[in-house]
């Protein structure tokens, strides 16, 4: 469940500015979204230099995406080819595509019509359709003859039995467990993790258990894990997860709490830190 919208997470006057100067394209493309949902499409500053296209009433890019993307540029060295699993409107592929250069790839697998549609979107507008290739399909059964160095995954949070699931299909599909769960992801991974790569991923931290138990089902290995801290004085929220080959993890590393908001409510340093990793001023 996100915690936060990316313009409260990235700094909302400074996004809005960035989406009203955004080239002319962007807002022909997001009428003709719109007119095609039939619903309004907002368009929202991903990094410095690129857009997404949301749906406002939809489920919305938020600062899980943005600190998985971080922590996986974090632990991972440069790579050329990356693979997202479940990449919803593509928000963590991209981001971390954007922090590995311009000579990186990505491979984005998504389920859900309505999440595939915008992830084109964002992919042709932000004029990438030669630096990614978007899947339609289930992550369950995605089989590719290369393995990826580097594997990122936002899974479902919750189990269906853990409270009501919203009407609105993509936001059924983002929050509650209903086309697998993070045992499947971790599955996946295992499966097309290159030896040596790293395979990271966020999961509330009060289900800190059940994300630990499916990475060692699917064999493999914890190797690093931050919790994250929406704001000081309230409990971590989600965790992030970087994991390998049981044969490379070598060692256990817990990284030290990430906070998000000081006392006051405003972004602490560090999240000023991910700001400038992603193209935004300080």
């Amino acid at each position: 469940m996100p915690i936060e919208s990316t313009a409260d997470a990235l700094n909302d006057p400074e996004q809005a500015l960035r989406a009203r100067i955004a080239p002319q394209h962007f807002e022909r493309a997001r009428s003709g979204l719109e007119r095609e949902f039939g619903e309004h499409i907002t368009l929202d500053g991903l990094t410095g230099e690129w857009f997404i296209f949301q749906r406002a009433r939809g489920h919305r890019h938020s600062v899980d995406d943005v600190l998985t993307a971080f922590y996986a540029l974090e632990v991972s060295p440069a790579v050329s080819r990356h693979l997202d699993l479940g990449t919803g409107i593509g928000t963590v592929g991209l981001l971390v595509l954007w922090g590995m250069g311009a000579r990186a790839h990505l491979t984005a697998i998504e389920a859900q019509a309505v999440s595939h549609r915008l992830l084109l979107a964002n992919i042709v507008e932000n004029g990438l359709t030669d630096r990614v290739q978007p899947l339609h399909g289930d992550l369950r059964q995605f089989e590719a003859v290369q393995s990826f160095p580097l594997i990122t995954g936002s899974p479902p949070y919750f189990p269906t039995s853990a409270g009501i699931v919203p009407q609105d299909s993509q936001k059924a599909h983002a929050r509650f467990e209903l086309r697998g769960d993070v045992s499947d992801y971790a599955r996946t991974a295992q499966r097309h993790l290159a030896h040596g790569g790293w395979f990271v991923f966020c999961f509330p931290t009060p289900q800190k258990a059940r994300a630990l138990a499916a990475v060692a089902g699917a064999g493999l290995s914890v190797a690093r894990v931050r919790d994250v801290i929406p704001r000081a004085g309230l409990a971590p929220l989600f965790s992030l997860f970087a994991c390998r080959h049981r044969e490379d993890a070598t060692e256990y590393v817990l990284d030290a709490p990430l906070l998000v908001r000081d006392e006051n409510g405003q972004l602490t340093d560090e999240m000023q830190q991910v700001r400038r990793r992603f193209g935004f001023a300080a």
